[in-house]
């Protein structure tokens, strides 16, 4: 039985609808856990690719974290164009918590700016781009992978929607270690004999 079973799926603007879709749909699915959307405030979110999707949570009238098992973020295209302090803020509350934060592509830029990365080991879309970031201090940190997992963070590139689920699925065990392991194969390699 799962003690804390709500997954947040942070999303902005534009927010990529692939990258945490593995991990949402199964967790939601075929586990014990509830996923749940969260924003800056509660207004419709639109993604790339023109999905519009309701926020159950605005970051100000969250108060679950007794329930909390992961805060997944997501890429985007606004991730650059904003600084986002007001979710620095929250993501800061949810580590002091000891839950989980879970970042892909330019959710990994906005926790660079931010200082998230600096001393613990991560990845995202280029070291470049990260060095490209006033205060990073993380490049000694910096490994060139899909996806790391440190510190309560797990973060990837824009090209690991898989590895980031499997990741995900691992931390919160939504499946036995046998059946986490068969999907990844599944979805990475395919199901074709």
């Amino acid at each position: 039985m799962v003690n804390k079973n709500e997954i947040l799926l942070f999303l902005t603007d534009r927010w990529c609808d692939w990258e945490a879709s593995y991990a949402v749909a199964v967790a939601n699915s075929f586990s014990e856990y509830n996923v749940k959307t969260i924003g800056i405030d509660t207004a419709d979110k639109v993604s790339m690719g023109g999905i519009k999707s309701k926020i159950d949570f605005g970051i100000n009238d969250y108060r679950n974290f007794d329930n909390l098992a992961m805060l997944i973020i997501p890429g985007g295209l606004s991730w650059e164009e904003n600084d986002y302090d007001e979710i620095a803020q929250f993501v800061t509350t949810v580590r002091k918590l000891e839950i989980p934060v879970a970042a892909i592509c330019g959710a990994t830029y906005f926790l660079c700016k931010h200082g998230f990365l600096n001393n613990i080991k991560h990845t995202g879309d280029s070291l470049e781009l990260f060095q490209s970031v006033e205060g990073y201090e993380g490049e000694k940190f910096y490994t060139q992978a899909q996806v790391v997992y440190d510190k309560g963070f797990i973060t990837a590139n824009e090209t690991a929607a898989v590895e980031f689920a499997y990741e995900i699925f691992k931390i919160l065990k939504v499946d036995s270690d046998e059946e986490i392991n068969q999907w990844f194969d599944n979805f990475k390699n395919g199901a074709v004999c």
